[in-house]
């Protein structure tokens, strides 16, 4: 009697394995087995952001920079720690924004603004001479759609995307951004 106990249960095992397998399915995660799955960590491939420039007249598109390198800086006017850094990222982008790389054309900076006021942005931008012409925000601030998607909890925080849309580094503060791209420069 007793091993036909232990038939019955070890069978209602089986049944009931089987009955969450074919109602749940296998759970494997496919997408970070995948190469140049999107996400923010370092091999990742960058999600795309689109958002309106400071004069609301034109969305433009992370992707539409593909095939340079890009450093994707989230930032604020009201933001101290942002403002001192932003002399780096200026002194960076006219550095390299004409450097001959190994791969890609050129390297270029996408700001996204976490500001609620237009005003304070476009002011700050003019004070701080961010030159490039990428600059973009939805006006949420900490709700910004930019940050969510890319898991932005501080700032500055940034992103170094290869001409592929590979992010390649992270987090790059002063001189660091500098020997990011030395890497990639042709002669290095």
């Amino acid at each position: 009697m007793k091993p036909l106990l232990e038939m019955t249960k070890t069978r209602f095992a089986l049944i009931a394995g089987v009955i969450l397998l074919a109602a749940f399915g296998f759970t494997t995660n496919n997408a970070a087995m995948a190469p140049g799955k999107a996400g923010t960590a370092i091999g990742d491939k960058a999600p795309e952001l689109a958002f309106y420039n400071p004069d609301s007249s034109k969305v433009i598109k992370l992707s539409s920079l593909k095939g340079q390198y890009v450093l994707l800086d989230f930032w604020a006017s009201w933001c101290g720690p942002c403002r001192r850094e932003n002399p780096n990222v200026v002194r960076a982008y006219e550095k390299y924004r004409k450097a001959k790389f190994k791969q890609g054309k050129g390297f270029t900076i996408y700001s996204v603004s976490l500001d609620k006021s237009r005003e304070a942005w476009k002011r700050a931008i003019e004070q701080d001479k961010l030159a490039w012409p990428y600059h973009v925000s939805d006006l949420k601030a900490w709700s910004s759609e930019g940050a969510r998607i890319y898991g932005v909890n501080s700032i500055p925080t940034n992103f170094l995307i290869d001409p592929n849309g590979i992010i390649v580094a992270k987090d790059l503060r002063g001189d660091q951004l500098d020997k990011a791209l030395d890497m990639y420069i042709k002669g290095f």
